[in-house]
């Protein structure tokens, strides 16, 4: 008798935290943004737990920051491990000209709220 596989319970695009999180942008698009209203970049990436605590953590404060999903654009994974020490560690947070992988949800929250 073959053995049945049962495939995944998954989400549309299998991408469930996409839905969790604010739209995301290219990171070419969140630089300039970013360049112009000094919002701070996140980068994401699906399936990660201390992007989803992150991005709860903040409530509606998330929706000022620029939202990139490292998964979807090649340029956004080449960023964070520029600053990661070559891994694609995430969340990364860039505010400015500084950039802090994993950061404290407390002083992202308050960056945020200066923003």
């Amino acid at each position: 008798m073959p053995v049945k596989v049962c495939q995944p319970l998954t989400w549309p695009e299998q991408r469930p935290s996409a839905y969790l999180l604010p739209r995301s942008v290219g990171a070419a698009e969140a630089q300039r943004a970013s360049a112009v209203d000094g919002r701070p970049i996140v980068y994401w990436r699906p399936g990660c737990h201390y992007c989803l605590r992150l991005r709860f953590s903040l409530g509606g404060l998330a929706r000022r920051a620029h939202w990139v999903d490292i998964w979807r654009d090649p340029a956004a994974a080449a960023a964070v491990r520029a600053v990661a020490g070559g891994n694609e560690t995430v969340p990364t947070v860039v505010l400015g000209d500084q950039a802090v992988v994993k950061p404290d949800r407390a002083w992202f929250r308050e960056q945020l709220r200066a923003s």
